[in-house]
């Protein structure tokens, strides 16, 4: 193939500059999203009350705020810090029970779901916007409706966690069901196998590590979710860390964000450690 130069292509575009442009309705398709896109931000901005005075003059109350949180705090007696510790552990066991109750619920759910498994349309189609819908629901506002129905503490922020898991995991789950290879269950049929026995011999070791790894990551996320599930009464490290802001206790807050990001640091290692451990053994088994 014959190379052509720089000094080539530039004669080119100014001999025939309609062939290097593109055509008239894709650049004025181009035009129109890009100012459409424009004045939707610039609207935005202006009906959120958008001006730089109010950045510049927010920003120095944030530098006062964080000023008060240093240094951060120590607590030295032991019934503090086995009221921290306990807020740490709700927290965790929060998300734990919400996320297990979620993925148990969600896992039947799930076949349900996949077009591989059910291969009824309008009924799969059903359970998917079902899906849609528990998912639409946020964390938060079941939170709230859970802690009028049972009452401040941990278990409005169980039942929050798994009711949002099921939605969410029951989706995930199905598309990784649905995106096995059907080789093994085609092996597994041909060699007269029932179709129980193909999603217990084929579909299940291929769909499990990713299963696992789902429930790891979501479980992560749960955790975060736990705190701030706390701030509106549903029990955990939250609650005491709305009562330190409240009362504009900084430093203490401080310690307890700090506490936070440590614990989701630490599961995010561990979670890691098993999603690698697991998914290798299975990678060498095959």
């Amino acid at each position: 193939m014959q190379n052509i130069s720089s000094a080539e292509i530039v004669a080119w575009r100014h001999a025939m500059p309609g062939a290097f442009r593109r055509p008239l309705a894709d650049r004025l398709r181009r035009y129109a999203l890009v100012g459409m896109f424009t004045a939707l931000f610039a609207w935005c901005l202006y009906d959120f009350g958008f001006s730089p005075d109010r950045v510049v003059s927010g920003f120095a109350r944030l530098g006062r705020v964080l000023s008060f949180m240093f240094p951060p705090h120590i607590w030295t007696e032991w019934q503090e810090i086995a009221d921290i510790l306990n807020g740490l552990a709700e927290t965790l066991a929060m998300a734990f029970l919400g996320t297990i109750i979620g993925a148990v619920i969600a896992f039947p759910l799930s076949f349900l779901g996949a077009k591989n498994i059910n291969r009824f349309a309008i009924f799969r189609f059903g359970v998917r916007r079902g899906f849609d819908i528990v998912r639409a629901m946020e964390t938060l506002i079941l939170a709230l409706i859970f802690i009028r129905a049972f009452g401040l503490g941990p278990l409005p922020g169980v039942l929050a966690i798994a009711v949002s898991e099921i939605g969410v995991l029951a989706k995930l789950y199905a598309e990784a069901i649905e995106n096995i290879s059907n080789k093994p269950v085609e092996g597994v049929v041909a060699s007269g196998g029932s179709r129980m026995q193909a999603v217990r011999f084929a579909m299940m070791p291929q769909v499990m590590p990713v299963l696992l790894s789902i429930t790891l990551y979501n479980f992560e996320s749960n955790v975060r979710s736990g705190t701030i599930l706390g701030i509106v009464g549903a029990g955990g490290i939250g609650f005491l860390l709305s009562d330190r802001i409240g009362a504009y206790r900084w430093d203490e807050a401080w310690s307890i964000i700090f506490l936070i990001i440590a614990m989701v640091y630490a599961i995010d290692a561990l979670s890691g450690r098993i999603r690698s451990r697991f998914i290798g053994e299975t990678g060498n088994t095959r």
